[in-house]
């Protein structure tokens, strides 16, 4: 059994649609349509653990695309001979709303078995970051969030 440190370095987004977006303002806020912003925010679950990050930052000139350069670190135990266990972090995209409730815009699965099964061999390994595309609540596609994922080993 190895045992580490998982550090998820969520960089940035492009390209997701807010479903709100689609209606003449939002409804919970009643914005008009042309001063809708998304403040998206990402919940990463690793088995039964959750993190969550902070509220994206826009970058100047470039409304759409969204930064985090945020480092989200797990305490994590791999199992070589574990075969039930699916070794994969869930980002969930939130819009956070200040009236409301905060809305699924939608989310992504990473698979790291090789990542912490490398690591465990080589006492650490990396995933450079990586676009993964953003699946919608109605399992359509919109975007993608880049993501790199780094597991070091426990030295003991």
């Amino acid at each position: 059994m190895a045992k580490g440190k998982l550090e998820v370095l969520l960089v940035d987004a492009q390209g997701i649609k807010d479903r709100e977006s689609q209606f003449p303002g939002c409804l919970f806020c009643f914005n008009p349509c042309n001063t809708i912003k998304m403040y998206p925010y990402v919940v990463i679950h690793y088995g039964d653990q959750e993190s969550t990050s902070r509220v994206a930052d826009r970058k100047k000139g470039e409304e759409k695309k969204l930064e985090w350069n945020e480092t989200i670190t797990f305490d994590v135990e791999y199992d070589p001979d574990a075969e039930d266990q699916p070794y994969k972090l869930v980002l969930q995209i939130f819009d956070k709303h200040k009236i409301s409730e905060d809305n699924l815009v939608g989310e992504s699965t990473i698979y790291i078995k090789d990542v912490l099964s490398l690591g465990a061999e080589k006492g650490k390994e990396e995933l450079k970051a990586q676009k993964y595309r953003v699946v919608l609540p109605d399992n359509t596609y919109s975007g993608e969030i880049s993501v790199a994922v780094t597991f070091t080993l426990n030295v003991m």
